[in-house]
């Protein structure tokens, strides 16, 4: 079941919430009129090291304010996903996702005072066996 919020410990999701790195060196601003939505965890091999919790936006939904040019690009396995984090402080901002390459997860720990811990009952994705590699 999906889980979406539009507060987080008492903190609105605003429809146009501001994001960063830890370092601050790149800056976004998320399209969330709805709040947060299909928050998950992923147990792939990247994601369970990671351990970010991810919501889902459009492609169109993410405006990178600052520090563009300090985004870096990994991509592992089929290289379909495009996970982005910032090249200054290492942290993961969002990536386009493989299972819905029409949409962007990103890391809701990089929202402006939102804090993912404490979001109850976050479910957990099976990125080990990944929608696009079962027949």
């Amino acid at each position: 079941m999906a889980l979406h919020l539009k507060e987080v410990d008492g903190i609105a999701i605003e429809a146009k919430h501001k994001a960063s790195c830890h370092c601050g060196s790149v800056e976004f601003e998320l399209d969330l009129p709805d709040g947060l939505i299909d928050l998950r965890r992923c147990d792939c091999s990247l994601c369970r090291r990671r351990g970010a919790i991810a919501a889902s936006i459009p492609l169109s939904g993410i405006k990178i304010l600052k520090g563009e040019s300090l985004l870096k690009l990994y991509q592992f396995n089929t290289k379909t996903a495009k996970h982005y984090f910032c090249s200054h402080c290492g942290i993961y901002t969002h990536h386009q996702r493989r299972s819905n390459p029409t949409q962007y997860g990103f890391n809701v720990a990089c929202l402006e005072g939102i804090n993912p811990l404490k979001i109850p009952n976050v479910p957990t994705y099976d990125g080990v066996n990944h929608p696009a590699d079962r027949k």
